[in-house]
């Protein structure tokens, strides 16, 4: 078995690019550094770094050897932040999401759980997975496109939610207004708004044979809500959030509506009891 205190004395000279930035930063002689990589090798049987004029390069074994050994330096500072929270049951239930999730589906999971705190965040997919997996989060509320791969987050745990389908909301004003069904396809030459220019909304207006004029870009629900309800755009929503969305009609498509897969991550390992709860209660409300 490798020894993970010079694996993670490898990471740090990597990271550094130097042995002797590398000793700085874990307060050892530069020598010492030295010999822990060196015997690293020896353990390995394989060199792991050019030492060259221009500085060290990563061999290809050395490239695995630092994946390895980030995912060891990660994985003991999550223990190291969950070791810390045994035995203080008034600790803070840590929880984040989407924006759309936390404007309907967190809410109500935590209303339905035990009574503690409860500290609520937003963020990207990217960002709520990084703090699940450094201990920052406990439970977080994910999604993707449905037609997509399947996402995967290393060290993470997934856990499916439900498919949500999408649904047209228009202004009051809007020429289609007063129809309960529509054609993506009818809404061609209409100005957009959509949380992102490169997502879910482009890539179902692009399947139904049109290029939105994407006039608006906005992550802010209240934000779409208002620029829809304003007749200023028309855009496509997750079902949940709809019915929120005052002063918009939201219209059901007769094409096959685009999806997104909404998910939770959990950490692999040491999952807390309260993040268990909240994650039956998620199913509960879907």
């Amino acid at each position: 078995m490798l020894d993970p205190r010079r694996l993670l004395t490898f990471r740090a000279v990597a990271q550094a690019g130097s042995f002797s930035a590398a000793a700085r930063e874990l307060a050892l002689s530069q020598p010492a550094v030295s010999q822990q990589v060196a015997a690293l090798e020896r353990e390995l049987g394989a060199r792991l770094l050019h030492r060259g004029p221009g500085g060290l390069t990563l061999t290809e074994a050395g490239t695995v050897a630092l994946e390895h050994a980030q995912a060891v330096a990660e994985r003991l500072a999550l223990a190291d932040v969950q070791l810390a929270e045994l035995g203080d049951d008034r600790g803070a239930l840590r929880v984040g999401g989407f924006p759309s999730a936390l404007a309907t589906l967190v809410p109500a999971a935590i209303a339905s759980v035990v009574p503690q705190r409860v500290e609520a965040v937003e963020g990207t997919v990217e960002e709520l997975a990084a703090w699940v997996g450094d201990g920052s989060l406990h439970v977080a509320v994910l999604f993707q496109d449905a037609a997509a791969p399947r996402r995967e987050h290393p060290g993470l745990r997934r856990h499916e939610l439900l498919d949500e389908p999408f649904v047209v909301t228009v202004g009051p004003g809007h020429r289609l207004a007063r129809r309960r069904t529509v054609r993506l396809r009818e809404l061609a030459r209409d100005p957009w708004v959509a949380p992102s220019a490169r997502g879910i909304v482009r890539n179902a207006c692009v399947a139904a044979g049109f290029e939105p004029d994407m006039v608006f870009v906005a992550r802010d629900v209240l934000a779409i809500r208002a620029i829809v309800a304003a007749d200023l755009a028309v855009s496509l929503t997750p079902r949940l959030i709809a019915g929120h969305l005052h002063g918009a009609r939201a219209l059901e498509l007769r094409d096959e509506p685009p999806r997104r897969s909404v998910y939770a991550l959990t950490p692999r390992t040491g999952t807390r009891a309260a993040a268990r709860e909240f994650l039956d209660a998620l199913r509960a409300v879907v």
